[in-house]
């Protein structure tokens, strides 16, 4: 599976993420969410891999990228989206968990994902 960048002008599919998971975790889909630029990467075997294009292709920056997995399945339900990743490792924005810790920033994230993924 390929490395996708995922805008708002190009939504990826629920068909596309079923499939990325079933070819890569049976379940789930890693992404990595910019929230400065509103923008996601999925497809990726590790997070740490999906940062590193968002940072060479995007110009993204650590402290705005946040990992989550996405379950492609539950996207009806209210547990679709789980914030567990090592790129969440952010002691010095206070985040010292793999967890997103900042409520606020997690809805941010759960936003943004929601508007990446076509309807």
């Amino acid at each position: 599976m390929e490395i996708k960048i995922v805008k708002k002008e190009q939504p990826i599919s629920r068909e596309e993420l079923k499939q990325m998971a079933n070819e890569m975790f049976d379940n789930l889909v890693k992404a990595v969410v910019d929230v400065e630029q509103g923008i996601m990467v999925v497809g990726g075997q590790m997070h740490a891999d999906e940062l590193t294009v968002l940072m060479e292709q995007e110009n993204s920056t650590r402290e705005h990228t946040w990992g989550v997995n996405i379950y492609p399945e539950k996207l009806e339900g209210n547990d679709w989206l789980e914030f567990d990743s090592m790129i969440n490792l952010k002691p010095w924005l206070n985040n010292r968990t793999r967890s997103v810790e900042n409520e606020e920033l997690r809805n941010k994230i759960k936003e943004i994902v929601s508007h990446l993924i076509a309807k």
